[in-house]
């Protein structure tokens, strides 16, 4: 009788863990192939493994709860618990367009290390300011941007001119592609592959997983690795659903969301590299003339410190190598 119930109490004790754990959404507006899935997937399981009472973390990638501005709404109003998401989290401040300044950060190297000089705390203090139900658990990596198009390889700015790209972002993006005679178009992520195949846009920018996952290689030729854009991402917890937890729990928390973010660059750069290496013999992968696309652009970097202060560019130009 005892060697029976031995190997079934451990189940009897999981199947109690689970009646009580707490259901934890983390959503997202991107796919399962974007860094932002990885770094909700790496949280939940890391906070699980630290936890007296395991939570019920379940990942919704791919806009199922919502497009990224949904999904900010309702952290906000907390009826979410958790989301990882991108750019759409810096339009709560217009000083948050400093991620929209082309060229600003020489690589993922040098995001890390203006990160851990301050930058990571300025952000983290001006997003939380700015909405009193958001708390940010962890700043990481949504990707560099690039350039794909079916016209021809951009290798400088005249390359640009008079092609039609599908842009996202804010004013200072818009005004980099208009200074370099292309001609910025607005349409909707899901319906760029359409826009691309008939012509409407003649190419778009993007981290690379978003040209991956939605095939654009099936009907553009030309990739330019131009990393002209870097974009973070963010985890936020509702304060609603985090005052709600043990301040046991809310320590794990806190703690897991910046200890697992050296291994979350690491993993976004090991994304890319599969992703750039899937795509090739299918797209021509070319790299551009950089000194000429920055000599172009200087002038943006000025207008954004007369609006905002030179602190946070400050962090980042002290932190070049």
């Amino acid at each position: 009788m005892t060697k029976i119930l031995k190997p079934v109490l451990p189940l009897m004790l999981l199947g109690a863990s689970l009646l009580n754990a707490q259901e934890v959404r983390i959503a997202s507006h991107v796919s399962a192939l974007a860094p932002l899935y990885s770094q909700a997937k790496n949280f939940s399981s890391e906070v699980n493994s630290k936890v007296k009472t395991k939570h019920d973390f379940k990942i919704f990638p791919n806009a199922q709860l919502g497009k990224e501005k949904a999904l900010i709404t309702n952290l906000k109003a907390g009826s979410l618990e958790m989301i990882v998401v991108a750019s759409g989290i810096l339009k709560l401040d217009k000083k948050l367009g400093i991620f929209d300044l082309p060229w600003i950060f020489q690589d993922r190297a040098h995001v890390q290390r203006a990160m851990k000089a301050g930058l990571y705390d300025e952000v983290k203090k001006t997003i939380e300011s700015n909405s009193e139900n958001i708390k940010v658990l962890g700043i990481y990596e949504n990707g560099f941007r690039h350039i794909m198009n079916s016209k021809r390889a951009i290798e400088t700015p005249r390359d640009l001119r008079g092609l039609k790209i599908r842009i996202s972002g804010g004013k200072f993006r818009q005004d980099v592609f208009r200074k370099m005679g292309a001609t910025p178009q607005k349409v909707a992520w899901k319906e760029t592959f359409t826009a691309l195949q008939t012509g409407v846009v003649d190419g778009a920018e993007a981290a690379t997983y978003g040209f991956y996952g939605q095939k654009h290689y099936e009907v553009l030729k030309y990739l330019s690795l131009t990393n002209h854009i870097y974009t973070p991402s963010f985890l936020l917890v509702s304060k609603k659903f985090f005052n709600s937890l043990s301040n046991e729990d809310q320590k794990i928390f806190e703690e897991v969301g910046k200890s697992i973010t050296d291994a979350q660059y690491v993993e976004a750069a090991k994304l890319e590299t599969k992703y750039f290496k899937d795509m090739e013999g299918k797209v021509s992968i070319n790299k551009i003339n950089l000194p000429l696309f920055t000599k172009k652009v200087s002038k943006t970097y000025a207008s954004y410190e007369k609006k905002f202060g030179k602190d946070w560019l400050e962090i980042i130009n002290n932190t070049k190598e």
